[in-house]
Formats: structure tokens, C-alpha cells, sequence
């Protein structure tokens, strides 16, 4: 995407509401071990726009010069078999890019995801030739899915599969190849156009809830703000440069700082016994929780985990995984949260 293309996204410090999208958005890039965003919610509530916008606050990362996957020099355990070589002799050149948000192309075949090997080249010279896909331009970026839950399931498994093992495996008539894939997955969805199966949900890391305004005051504000854009894209987003590039650098802080924050005793069995009374199966949730913990008080400039960080993020990693009968919703108990968390911190 170009600086013209990424100036004329809404500008993200702009959009009105949906705070639990936005800050579900941005601490998964402060930390993408989170585990990615699924987006729920009816048309028209800002999901595509929120999650385009972000390429203007994301922050810069270094990568080594020529690499088609952009590998970071300072990530070793997620390099390709050309970096490692680099590295190892000394010969390479570090940049400065920004990260971006790469969106899978609608109707997208495994091959335009996963890449393709030319088989023929490896006949003929005996060497592994690779075409990136989708998932090699995603590497150490945002990888967006709208409307996910219309995609096949054994391709949402592909990339659930990438995000989390942070590689992506390919193998075509017995040779196989794989590279760096280590990204933050965003997918969005409309329930009224089908769901996901409950086994593919949970293993996105955070789920948001996404619901139009009803308060009149807010939906004017929601207006005014669009026509305003509408009607000078360039000079709207320049009004703003100044908020989108603090909230930048308060990013690219906090990715700093979440390395450094201890998580103590308490925390940790606070988050235990969330997982505990909230009927949780397995421990990707409480992983979720803590990394979100530590996140949002980067976010917030502190090395300290305090009560509201996860009071305020452990609800967007437990609804999708609530357990309910085959016709009920899920109903969230947030005094209940609140009650388990105070009972430690």
C-alpha cells in the first residue's frame, strides 16, 4: 500500500466508539502472541474501516535488505533459510520499514495462500524455487479476512495454523519448503451470514462484539466525522497527524516495554481461577489473558499489571468461549469477573 493509498484511509484516532475493537486491535500489535481478532458484528459498524485505518499507526520494524519475507534481524527464531546464512557471515543490510496490513484476496486458492514450488526449475537445476503467496507477504504484518466465516474451513485452518506455528509448510510432489509466517490475524464477519465452528473460534485469541450506536448523539458525530473525510480526504488526515503520530510512538513504546513487565504470583492465579469459573477448556485463554494483561499496561506506559487490565481485556478472550446450549447465547458475567480478579489484586 502507498503513503497516498495509506493517507487516504479514516484516519484510526478519528473513529467514533468501538472501543473494545480498537483496543483489541492494538494490543494484538503489541503483542501478536495474543493470538489474532475475530470481528463480529452486523454490516456497517466500521469493522473493514477500523482494521485499513490501522496502517497509519503501525509502528516501524527493522528487516533485512532484499528479503522477500522482510525477516526481522531481531526475531532469529523467525528467519528464512537465506537470512540464516546472511546472519551467520555477517553480510547483510538492515532497514526500516513500516509494518502493513495485507488483506487475502477474495476467492484466494491454498497456492495463492501458501505459496507454490516450481517443480520443473527443481528438475532441471536441483534447486528449491519458491513463489511467495499471501502468507509470505504477511510475515511480520497484519493479515486481514473479511468475512470469514464464508471461507472454507480447511483455509481458515491454514491460517490459523500459520499464525500460530509462525512458518508456513509447503510441500508439492515431495519436496517441501517452508518460510517465516508470523503475523497478527484479523478476521470479520456478519452472524446473519453464517457462523464459525466453535473449535475454529477459539483459536482466534480475542473476539469483539460489534454493535451500531444507539445513542443519537454519537451515530451525528459518527456522520459528520465521514462527510467531513469525504470531502477532503488529504486535509481530514492532516488535521489528525499530529494524535495519529503520538499514538504511534505510544505503540511502538509499548512494544518495547511488554518484555519487561513481570507477571507475579497473584496475577497469575487470578487469571487461573478466571479460567477456573468461567469453565474454560484447555489454557490458550489464560495465555491470552496474561499477554493481554501485560499489554494493555504497556499500552498505558506502566510495568505493573493492574486490576482494570484485566478486568477490561479478559472479556474479549472469554465470551467466544463460553459454553452454552444449542439454543441459548452465551451470557457474560462481568461482576463475576470483576469479584475473582479483586479476590488477588
Amino acid at each position: 500500500m502507498s503513503e497516498k493509498e495509506v493517507n487516504l484511509q479514516f484516519p484510526f484516532v478519528r473513529i467514533v466508539g468501538q472501543e473494545d475493537m480498537k483496543r483489541a486491535l492494538l494490543l494484538n500489535i503489541i503483542d501478536p502472541g495474543i493470538g489474532g481478532v475475530l470481528l463480529r458484528g452486523e454490516k456497517g459498524t466500521a469493522k473493514s474501516t477500523t482494521v485499513r485505518s490501522l496502517t497509519q499507526i503501525l509502528p516501524e520494524v527493522n528487516a533485512i535488505e532484499g528479503c522477500q519475507f522482510h525477516c526481522n534481524p531481531d526475531n532469529q527464531r523467525y528467519l528464512c533459510e537465506d537470512c540464516k546464512k546472511k546472519m551467520e557471515s555477517g553480510k547483510y543490510n538492515v532497514i526500516k520499514r513500516n509494518m502493513q496490513v495485507v488483506e487475502l484476496p477474495l476467492n484466494a486458492t491454498e497456492d495463492r495462500i501458501s505459496g507454490s514450488l516450481d517443480i520443473e526449475h527443481v528438475l532441471r537445476t536441483g534447486e528449491r524455487k519458491y513463489e511467495g503467496g499471501v502468507l509470505a507477504q504477511a510475515n511480520g504484518n497484519l493479515l486481514y479476512v473479511d468475512e470469514v466465516n464464508l471461507l472454507d474451513d480447511h483455509i481458515v485452518d491454514l491460517l490459523l495454523d500459520s499464525a500460530a506455528m509462525g512458518r508456513n509448510f509447503v510441500e508439492r510432489e515431495g519436496i517441501s519448503y517452508s518460510h517465516p509466517a508470523k503475523f497478527v490475524l484479523i478476521g470479520s464477519m456478519n452472524p446473519e451470514e453464517g457462523t464459525l465452528r466453535p473449535q475454529l473460534m477459539d483459536r482466534f485469541g480475542m473476539c469483539v462484539e460489534i454493535k451500531s450506536e444507539r445513542d443519537p448523539q454519537v451515530r451525528v458525530e459518527v456522520i459528520k466525522r465521514r462527510l467531513a473525510f469525504d470531502a477532503d480526504p488529504e486535509g481530514y488526515t492532516e488535521a489528525c497527524k499530529a494524535d495519529t503520530e503520538e499514538l504511534k510512538q505510544r505503540i511502538a513504546r509499548a512494544k518495547e516495554l511488554v518484555g519487561k513487565i513481570d507477571v507475579p504470583d497473584n496475577v497469575l492465579n487470578a487469571i487461573a481461577m478466571v479460567s477456573i469459573g468461567f469453565v474454560m477448556e484447555g489454557h490458550r485463554a489464560d495465555i491470552a489473558m496474561i499477554r493481554a494483561a501485560k499489554a494493555n499496561a504497556a499500552l498505558d506506559g506502566r510495568t505493573k499489571i493492574e486490576f482494570k487490565d484485566i478486568s477490561t481485556t479478559a472479556p474479549l478472550i472469554l465470551r467466544h468461549r463460553l459454553k452454552s446450549g444449542p439454543f441459548e447465547e452465551a451470557n457474560f458475567r462481568q461482576n463475576e469477573l470483576d469479584s475473582i480478579i479483586r479476590g488477588y489484586l
